[in-house]
């Protein structure tokens, strides 16, 4: 049963991936990214390494998609002021 869970969630994580490359909004590819990062996090947590899976949830996935996001809205702002 594990390792349905393990295909199944690495098959997930690869789809939304690719989906995530081939999007064209670059807000809608870094929500797609941050489930890459959740899926990883699903995968740690199997493989019982909680305190990673920690870590990749704070930082990777929370962290890193807040900054992405944020960069996102100053350059869209900029870009605004400038037309």
């Amino acid at each position: 049963m594990i390792g349905i869970t393990i295909l199944f969630t690495f098959l997930a994580i690869l789809s939304v991936a690719f989906y995530a490359i081939l999007s064209k909004d670059i807000t809608q590819s870094v929500i797609l990214f941050m489930g890459v990062g959740l899926g990883s996090v699903v995968l740690f947590f199997i493989f019982q390494a909680p305190d990673v899976a920690l870590t990749e949830a704070v930082i990777g996935t929370g962290l890193s998609t807040a900054v992405f996001l944020l960069g996102i809205r100053h350059t869209s702002i900029d870009k605004e002021m400038e037309s």
